[in-house]
């Protein structure tokens, strides 16, 4: 009987330890952004863009950036990227319920290279929600694939970095097992973005789809890739204005050199596609 009781005893304070224990790895667990599992603020479906129909992508959601930005003031887009933007089926087209935006090495209106940016000004745009798109992404030194936001320059009267941006899914061609996400403001643009990567490691961006998004709410943005909460940005964390509480629009391109990812590389091989599977938004 005394065996029993002590066996119950030591039954109960190893249940006590094993939870205690749980306690401590759960409080650090919530302390840090590192390889958490993506909590679903926002679950209401308000854009399911799922690129259905062959050809041009469509045109009730997005607009075509043209150009090499030399007309809206800003050639290079401001990065010293080295693209032509253009809405040929050469670099952006719809197959098969995918969406493919193909850069080339080609001379274009002055231009040694060409691409596609498309994005939802005017037709899409949304404060807070949980954005994000299924995406398989190019690789090579000077590529620039990207999956981002701008905000509502309110008619004009608000230009860049007070409308602030929200990257998404960044890559370097050359890095293509690392994904970053930042966000670009007042005080804080540029070079001097907030911004965190994340590394596969195991896996790499081009052989396969991944899953890129944010959950962005009054106070917070939460960055993802699969299933993996890998940075969290709040007003805390920014030198100067937050300017993340007005309404967005999305953008998707793939840029070719740049500041962020420098010349291309002479064994970097064109054409190359970003595909895009699925476009989503959850209010």
């Amino acid at each position: 009987m005394k065996r029993k009781m002590k066996f119950m005893k030591m039954k109960k304070f190893n249940m006590a330890l094993i939870a205690a224990i749980g306690l401590v790895f759960l409080t650090v667990g919530c302390n840090t952004d590192e390889n958490q599992q993506v909590i679903n603020h926002y679950t209401n479906l308000v854009l399911d863009e799922g690129f259905g129909a062959n050809g041009s992508p469509d045109s009730e959601l997005w607009n075509f950036d043209i150009g090499n930005g030399a007309a809206e003031g800003i050639p290079g887009w401001g990065n010293n990227e080295q693209q032509y933007y253009t809405d040929r089926p050469e670099n952006v087209i719809v197959e098969d319920g995918v969406l493919k935006i193909i850069a080339r090495r080609e001379q274009f209106e002055g231009s040694p290279y060409t691409s596609a940016r498309i994005q939802t000004k005017n037709k899409f745009q949304r404060q807070y929600g949980r954005f994000e798109a299924r995406i398989k992404l190019p690789w090579g030194q000077g590529l620039w694939p990207a999956f981002w936001m701008l905000g509502d320059d309110q008619g004009g009267t608000e230009i860049w970095p007070q409308i602030g941006e929200i990257d998404v899914m960044e890559m370097r061609g050359q890095e293509p097992t690392i994904t970053h996400g930042s966000v670009h403001g007042p005080g804080y643009s540029g070079g001097n973005a907030v911004t965190k990567s994340y590394d596969l490691v195991d896996d790499r961006l081009d052989t396969g789809f991944h899953v890129f998004g944010v959950e962005w709410g009054p106070n917070f943005i939460n960055y993802y890739i699969d299933d993996v909460l890998y940075n969290q940005i709040t007003p805390e964390d920014v030198d100067g204005e937050w300017v993340f509480d007005d309404e967005f629009y999305i953008i998707l391109n793939v840029a070719v050199g740049g500041t962020f990812v420098g010349s291309v590389g002479a064994d970097t091989v064109f054409p190359q596609t970003m595909e895009v599977d699925y476009v989503r938004v959850y209010n």
